[in-house]
């Protein structure tokens, strides 16, 4: 056989399986689309400047790139693994009639290439299209207008072909690694090997069981408990836990409450249980492989898509915690003057107060093993003037406002309330009693001294009692809130002039726009990473359900002969693909809600409703290939007579 005849038997071959491959030739083209605009970013310098100026992010997307090379190898070996199992008896066939092993190897390689490279030639030319698309996305994400002229970045086009020519590869070694290590016998039973369900010592299953559902509980108790102690440690025992006990969930729980079902009906499953529970019976251990590959991605793609919206959705309240005025001179009166001049010039309406604060040396819990640090005491009755809600503190306490959450601190909530804190001025101290501490600041988070918020009547005390001078100890600030949201930004603009340090981002404002454009790439990153993740685990399960319709065609062939309708069959192949859909989904946002829970920890305000939208946003769009899955099933079970 010359290579042109091979040529035309691979064209021929690929016609006739264009509906088998459609799908994952669309998966290949939108992956190769989504790692080039990954890669644009990356590379292309005039993009950066214009979107993102000096904010550097080009950690964040090395990382996501990473993960995107990582998810797409793991999608086109699976995929390609399942596509050979199905086509197995045609790879016997080709043997056959006479093409040698290393044609039938060739032939197939033939195949792989020109399918990659037909995807990664539609991928690199729409991606260089739609990346201008996916920038002004971005761009409206992060607050920024303008416009980014069409560009086509070289390096990441080369960037991108190098991946893929090696994700192409892989695919290629494993196919011949299939064809090499299979005997031809094994090629024609290769679509129809299933596992049998057959019942394990009860006391046994019952015990791998349990331990499945406690290496989860593990999982989750640990996420519930994480601190800076050995963080590392712990997110290792989280992940392997719950990986392990999802796979024993899938592999032995529900395999072995199946069986107990199966057991109580006396073997008579009646017609829908047997199209749904039967099959999956049939092939535990390979479902248990998936699924529980499935079920990490979907919590994965969840936890990060419901964090990165809970932080876009929350960045006024965690700016306001972190800035609750929006401008703040210290000790410089003439300047907080000469603003306000400039405020009424520009008719921008405001309201300004003053706060009379001391900054001292003071030391918490242990004078002989704590170190003394810079305490800033707040008089509370002054502070009230801006919030009506102010948490005002009893007369001879003190609350701390610590500020946000650490991921790393070491210390708990429950060392440092109540916690006594001496306050020193030479020789002289002054105890006082932190009674609970809250995670936001008191005035804006640049002035210097941890915040401790007392009664103004204490305050005086501590000042007569530690000898405070007026001059060295006394910190006046003069803040201002602008009443009208619409004229923030040309008070940013007025107020920037006053700005010593070029750093620092000392109003409100400025703050708040610099967190929109990191959270918004935040967010935008996630969004892609996300759309890859449902791709691929949609396409797996997809592409899993396609091969199980052909391999039970013809028990549904049987079906309809014996008088059952297209309807009564469907009954049933609906509730399986709802086992097969819903299960790995419904596990995903459990697993999902409690790393949510563990994040939220970190975030000051309340993440449940952006938590949620992004988990419905996202199960409607999964929920999307069940419905394609029992429209092929459909048409298999129309086209059974």
């Amino acid at each position: 056989m010359t290579t042109l005849t091979l040529f035309e038997l691979v064209i021929r071959n690929m016609r006739k399986n264009i509906k088998q491959y459609h799908l994952y030739f669309f998966a290949l083209m939108m992956s190769a689309i989504l790692y080039f605009v990954f890669a644009t970013l990356q590379n292309d310098k005039s993009i950066l400047a214009a979107t993102f100026g000096d904010v550097q992010f080009a950690s964040l997307f090395q990382a996501s790139a990473f993960l995107l090379v990582v998810i797409v190898a793991i999608f086109m070996l699976y995929a390609n693994l399942i596509f050979f199992k199905r086509r197995s008896r045609e790879i016997g066939l080709y043997q056959l009639i006479g093409l040698t092993r290393n044609k039938v190897m060739l032939l197939l390689i033939i195949e792989n290439i020109i399918l990659g490279l037909g995807a990664l030639g539609i991928g690199i030319g729409a991606g260089a299209l739609m990346s201008r698309l996916f920038l002004l996305v971005l761009m409206k994400l992060i607050g920024i207008e303008g416009v980014i002229p069409f560009t086509f970045s070289g390096a990441a086009a080369m960037q991108t072909v190098y991946v893929f020519t090696v994700l192409i590869g892989l695919t290629i070694v494993q196919m011949l690694l299939q064809i090499h290590g299979t005997t031809l016998l094994e090629l024609f039973k290769g679509d129809r090997q299933i596992d049998k369900p057959k019942q394990s010592n009860q006391a046994l299953s019952a015990l791998m069981g349990l331990l499945g559902i406690a290496l989860i509980a593990t999982g989750y108790w640990f996420s519930s408990t994480m601190s800076g102690n050995h963080l590392l440690r712990q997110i290792v025992i989280i992940l392997a836990s719950t990986i392990l006990g999802t796979y024993l969930l899938f592999r032995v729980t529900i395999g072995w409450l199946f069986y107990r079902f199966r057991r109580s009906r006396n073997g008579q499953l009646g017609l829908k249980n047997s199209l749904s529970l039967a099959p999956m019976m049939h092939r535990l251990k390979e479902n248990a492989n998936s699924l529980t590959l499935i079920t990490v991605l979907s919590a994965m793609t969840l936890t990060m898509s419901s964090v990165a919206y809970s932080l876009y959705y929350s960045v006024d309240r965690e700016s306001r915690a972190m800035m609750p005025y929006d401008f703040m001179f210290q000790g410089s009166e003439q300047e907080a003057t000469s603003f306000r001049t400039e405020l009424e010039k520009a008719g921008i309406a405001f309201h300004q107060e003053s706060i009379e604060a001391v900054r001292l040396k003071g030391t918490f819990g242990n004078k002989k093993t704590g170190e003394p640090s810079t305490l800033l005491l707040l008089p509370a009755e002054q502070l009230q003037e801006r919030d009506a809600e102010f948490i005002m503190p009893q007369l001879d306490e003190a609350i701390w406002y610590k500020g946000q959450k650490n991921a790393l601190e070491m210390k708990t909530d429950g060392e440092t309330s109540p916690l006594t804190i001496e306050l020193e001025k030479g020789n002289r101290s002054f105890e006082i009693q932190a009674v609970r501490s809250i995670d936001r600041y008191a005035v804006n988070f640049i002035v210097s001294g941890r915040q401790l918020v007392v009664s103004e009547a204490l305050l005086q005390r501590i000042r007569e009692k530690l000898f405070l001078e007026a001059e060295e100890d006394i910190v006046t600030m003069i803040t201002y809130q602008i009443k009208m949201k619409s004229d923030q930004a040309a008070a940013s603009n007025l107020y920037a002039k006053y700005v010593k340090n070029e750093k620092s981002t000392p109003d409100f404002y400025t703050y708040a726009e610099e967190s929109m454009r990191k959270f918004g790439l935040i967010i935008f990153t996630a969004a892609f990473l996300g759309l890859i993740f449902l791709i691929a685990t949609g396409s797996i399960l997809y592409f899993k359900q396609m091969t199980e319709a052909e391999q039970e065609k013809s028990s549904y062939k049987i079906l309809r002969q014996l008088g059952f309708s297209e309807r009564e069959i469907m009954g049933g192949i609906v509730r399986k693909q709802l086992y097969v859909f819903a299960i790995p989904l419904g596990i995903g946002v459990i697993h999902s809600i409690f790393a949510v829970k563990t994040v939220a920890t970190l975030i000051l305000t309340d993440i449940i409703f952006p938590a949620t939208v992004a988990m419905c946003i996202y199960a409607l769009i999964y929920l999307l290939f069940a419905a394609l899955t029992v429209g092929y099933y459909r048409k298999v079970v129309a086209d059974a007579l």
